[in-house]
């Protein structure tokens, strides 16, 4: 399991005084991708339209380009503005396969300085089962540390 703690010292102080949100995307999804064994695939989807994502800076394979609120996993998490753990991504009813060797999944939504919803961050793996709520409040309390801040575009 990734060291939490020290992930979150790391990337406070890779992200201290920036406010760019892409800038902030493309370290943080670095830092969490590298931290970890069990995430084979980790980045974010930008809120660029009204109900529509569109890929951000990741780490990993190649991702889906283009992901509407009314789909897969990250769709429900930027709808419903919820964490979402899924054990086994072949379960999950609409699940989109932008890589075959996922397994499960971890989405979180981020919320930017006025708490809207501006992007999820997107974690898969290629094991089953690999993520808990300890990831999903350790990571949620990264992204609030470092897109919920004063001044952040």
């Amino acid at each position: 399991m990734a060291d939490y703690d020290r992930l979150r010292a790391t990337i406070a102080s890779l992200t201290e005084g920036e406010t760019d949100s892409v800038a902030l995307m493309a370290t943080v999804a670095c830092e969490i991708h590298h931290a970890d064994t069990r995430f084979d695939w980790t980045g974010f989807y930008r809120v660029t339209a009204p109900e529509l994502l569109k890929i951000g800076p990741y780490q990993g394979g190649h991702g889906c380009l283009v992901i509407p609120f009314s789909r897969g996993v990250c769709g429900v998490a930027a709808r419903q503005a919820q964490v979402q753990i899924v054990d086994d991504v072949e379960a999950f009813p609409g699940h989109i396969a932008c890589a075959s060797s996922t397994r499960s999944e971890l989405v979180l939504p981020v919320f930017g300085p006025g708490g809207e919803v501006i992007a999820v961050l997107d974690i898969d793996s290629d094991r089953p089962g690999a993520f808990d709520q300890a990831d999903a409040d350790a990571l949620a309390a990264i992204l609030d540390d470092v897109f919920r801040r004063e001044g952040v575009h």
